[in-house]
Formats: structure tokens, sequence, C-alpha cells
């Protein structure tokens, strides 16, 4: 098992970095919509309100599936502009795809595929003590809870249901269930559920 999971160092002293889903969803479970849109999500707040300055300054290395991606580049970057934006983070990312996909100029972008377990182990490297984001989407952060490497999750609930649309994480947790750790409002449209996610399962 890699070193950088927080439930494979019980009894350290510290706090050990953490492998996190950091997410927003609608109240019914959902990510995006069925074509990918956040338009329901900009509505509810600002990102400022929310945690996330503090969050993203304890993250080493990031993960992220194609259609993140590519939302990120259409969304943020937009490359087929005329006054293209840079890439948002600084940290290394890693970009699962089955499919060759464009870079970002002066982003530290890692495009792989296959078995998460390896691609942690180069992300823990990297991350040098920092924590690991799972951006998204819900199919890849399930692949990283089916091997044991999920430690967190944090979720913006939004105060939306979009009735169909892209799953928070397509995964049956029962037995044992997540463990709420916190929970907060922020502003009107969002309430931050923070669980724990039980290491090492069956």
């Amino acid at each position: 098992m890699p070193p950088c999971s927080a439930s494979q160092i019980p009894g350290t002293p510290f706090a050990p970095m953490k492998t996190q889903y950091y997410t927003a969803s609608s109240l019914d479970g959902f990510i995006a919509t069925v074509n990918h849109s956040l338009e329901w999500l900009f509505q509810l707040g600002e990102v400022n309100d929310t945690g996330y300055s503090d969050f993203i300054r304890a993250v080493g290395a990031l993960a992220m599936g194609s259609s993140t991606y590519e939302w990120m580049l259409r969304h943020v970057v937009k490359p087929e502009s005329t006054r293209e934006s840079p890439w948002p983070y600084t940290q290394p990312t890693w970009v699962f795809s089955t499919r060759a996909l464009p870079p970002v100029r002066g982003a530290d972008l890692h495009f792989v595929e296959g078995d998460v377990r390896p691609i942690h182990r180069e992300m823990c490297d990297a991350a040098n003590g920092k924590n690991i984001w799972l951006v998204g989407g819900g199919e890849l952060v399930g692949q990283f809870y089916d091997a044991n490497l999920l430690d967190e999750l944090i979720v913006q609930v939004g105060s939306v249901t979009l009735g169909q649309g892209r799953p928070l994480l397509p995964r049956q947790i029962v037995f044992p269930p997540l463990r709420l750790r916190s929970a907060r409002a922020i502003g009107p449209g969002f309430a931050e559920l923070r669980y724990s996610v039980p290491n090492p399962r069956p």
C-alpha cells in the first residue's frame, strides 16, 4: 500500500497526507448535468465563501478524468479564444484518459490511463507531504475508492436538484458507512459535509 493514505499510518503523532475528493453536488447527488454543465452551481455562492482557499493550499497533486479536463479547457483555459487563460493550478496534475487530449502550455500535466494504484504512488511522491485532490469525475474517484486509496470526501451540497446527471460517486458504500466529521452552512446555497472513508476495507 502507498504510504500517503491517511489510513495507512495509524498512531502517527502528526496529520498524514490524505487523498481527498473535494467537489460540489446537487441535493440529489449529481456533480454536473448529463451534458457536463455546471451552470446550476454558479448561482449558489462565491468560492471565497467556502473553505477552498485553505483546502487548495494543502494540496500537492491533483487527479481528474478526461471530461473534467475538457471542461477546464472549454470554460477556464479557453485555448480557442483570443485571450487564452493559464492553467489554474500550480500543482502537478494527472489526467486519466483513454484518448489523446491536448496539453496546456506551462501546465505540469501527466496524461495516464489504467490502474490508479501505481499512479497514486507517483502522486504521493510528487505531493511531497501535502494532500492529493481527486477533482473528478465520480467514476474515477470510485476507482480510487475500490483500491482503498480514498481517505476523505468534502462535498458542497447545493440547494438545487437536477433529476439526472453525472453522479457524485457511483459506488455502493453501506457496510461500513462513511463517517460524518463536520457539517456547516455556507450562505443560502450550500451545506459543506466532510466525511472520512473507512479504510482499509475488505
